[in-house]
Parts: structure tokens; C-alpha cells; sequence
């Protein structure tokens, strides 16, 4: 399976900031050393272009996110400071996304080893989200003629309130969000099918949950690509989460949806989303849960199987 990893690209952030940059580089790290992907299997993230950016947000934002020109508020609300190498590492999260959907139109499944920023809207970011991934990779996919209708699984604990914006009006793309009712965002932007869970749901019942949303939605999309927005967040173990989801039933759930996948006969792309864990570690363990399963589910379909066109 191949993977796109950035963690070369790192976000400056002050002393005690809560958001867990080192992550990105102790997964790249551990994939290998784990045996669940080789070093030619791991690919530099590429940076996505402003023509790519603009095909889902607007140029007054891309241009101010690249010429430095935010409001305070804006950065108050995105979470981070700005730099350039905020921006380099924004477009290469992004690239790795449309590179991971291309690899897994052909190969059945690809992944990126960063991505998942669903809370960027068309005309602003927010929770530490710039540019969305999943949205940007779509539309690039759609202009090149590889993808007509998609679908997008957010099991993320915290609502994809920007991908269902910017996939509103769209009749081609179905979103899927599984997340905490009593979290952020407090205001939800509704997706084609939504899931709020209360605190503390756990294994049994979120999987049970998580099964019958995902049958409504593969039913809905019928689609030629998915992207999974997997999210480590909803374990037990994290600080943001208020989910109680057990490592075992965190890879009980990357199974259901790459089951679901399977079915459908959907190639993948598989993004990382959050993860906040009180133990950086465990947040790396769901991680590599995720990609130890993408990497069984390519193993089982084989490089080009299950290629679909529109």
C-alpha cells in the first residue's frame, strides 16, 4: 500500500500548545518499524497547488493564508499561528490527500499519514484545519475526469462540519459524520447522514451505530471513491474526545468501514484526522490500527482489482 507522509514539514507551535505535532513523526517512524508499510512504499507528501486549493476555496482566503494576511481573529479561530511554514505544511496535507486518492483509484487503497482537516469551510479555517483535504482531493478528482460520485466517512470525534459545507449542494457526494453530540464544533453543519453519540458511548454501541450509518450512506453514494476520515480521537485514553471507544473497538470499526468499502467495491483514501490522547503514543497505536488495516484490505483486494470509473 502506498502512503504520502509531510511530518518533514513541521508546523511551528509555541511552548504547551495542545495540538500533538510530534505524532506525525513517531508514526512515520513506527509504520516502518512495525513492519506495516516498507520505506519504498512511503512517498513524500506533495504540495498542493493554488489552482488546486481554488477549485473548493475562495481566493480572498488562499491568498491571505499564503501572503500572511490574517486577521487575529482568523488565527484565534484556525488555532494556529501563522508562518510559512505553516502554509508549506497546509498545502502538503493537502497534496498528500489528492495524491493518496489518485494512488487509490488505481491500487484499491492508499493512504495519507497526516489529513483529515474537516473543519476548513470555503472561506475560512478552524480548528486547527487551513485547507480541506478530503474536499480539495474530490474536486481535483472530479476535474480530471477519475471520479463522479464519491463518499466521505468521518468517524473524526468531532462533527466534519466543513466538508458537509462545502458538499451542500452537491448531489455527487454524500458525507457521512459519526461524532460527539457535546463537542466541537457546537455548531453542527448537517451532513447527509449524521450520527451524534452522547459521552462516554462505548465499543458495542457505537459499533452497532457506526454499522447502520454506514450502510445508509454507502446505499446513498453508490461511490467510486470513498475517503475515510478515520480520527484516533474517539478513544478512551483522549484528552478531547469524551467518547469511550477501546483500542480493540477502534479497529473493530477501521474493519466495518473497510468492509463497507469492500462491498461496494469502493476504492479508498485513508486520512488520519485527529487524535489527542493524554499518552501521545496510544493516539499513535489507533493510528497504525488504521493503516495495519488499509495495508490487510490492499493485501486482500490486490494493486487494481476493484478500479471503478464514472
Amino acid at each position: 500500500m502506498i502512503a504520502f507522509s509531510s511530518h518533514r514539514f513541521v508546523l511551528p507551535l509555541p511552548a504547551g500548545h495542545r495540538f500533538p505535532m510530534e505524532k506525525y513523526a513517531r508514526l512515520g517512524e513506527r509504520v516502518l518499524s512495525e513492519g506495516i508499510l516498507t520505506a519504498g512504499d512511503v512517498r513524500e507528501a506533495p504540495a498542493a497547488t493554488d489552482d488546486e486549493l481554488l477549485l473548493v476555496h475562495n481566493r480572498d482566503w488562499v491568498e491571505r493564508v499564503r501572503d500572511g494576511g490574517l486577521e487575529p481573529a482568523e488565527i484565534r479561530r484556525l488555532g494556529f499561528p501563522w508562518s510559512p511554514e505553516m502554509v508549506e505544511r497546509s498545502r502538503r496535507s493537502v497534496g498528500a490527500t489528492i495524491a493518496a486518492a489518485r494512488v487509490a483509484r488505481t491500487e484499491g487503497v492508499a493512504a495519507n499519514l497526516a489529513g483529515g482537516t474537516h473543519h476548513a469551510f470555503a472561506d475560512h479555517g478552524e480548528g486547527y484545519c487551513v485547507f480541506n483535504d478530503a474536499a480539495v482531493a474530490l474536486r481535483v478528482l472530479q476535474r480530471e475526469g477519475l471520479v463522479t460520485r464519491a463518499l466521505v466517512v468521518d468517524l473524526d470525534v468531532h462533527q466534519g462540519n466543513g466538508t458537509a459545507a462545502i458538499f451542500a449542494d452537491d448531489p455527487h457526494v454524500v458525507t457521512l459524520s459519526v461524532h460527539g453530540a457535546r463537542n466541537f464544533p457546537f455548531r453542527k453543519v448537517p451532513s447527509d447522514v449524521d450520527l451524534a453519540l452522547p459521552d462516554a458511548t462505548g465499543d458495542e454501541e457505537y459499533l452497532s451505530l457506526v454499522a447502520g450509518a454506514l450502510d445508509r450512506a454507502f446505499d446513498a453514494a453508490d461511490p467510486e471513491l470513498t475517503i475515510y476520515v478515520s480520527g484516533a480521537d474517539p478513544h478512551e485514553n483522549d484528552r478531547l474526545g469524551r467518547l469511550a471507544l477501546t483500542r480493540d473497538g477502534l479497529t473493530r470499526r477501521d474493519e466495518l468501514v473497510f468492509r463497507a468499502c469492500e462491498r461496494a467495491r469502493s476504492p479508498v483514501a485513508v486520512t488520519m484526522a485527529g487524535g489527542y490522547g493524554r499518552d501521545i503514543d496510544t493516539t499513535v497505536d489507533v493510528h497504525l490500527g488504521t493503516l495495519r488495516a488499509a495495508a490487510e484490505l490492499h493485501r486482500r483486494w490486490g494493486a487494481g482489482r476493484i478500479s471503478r470509473g464514472p
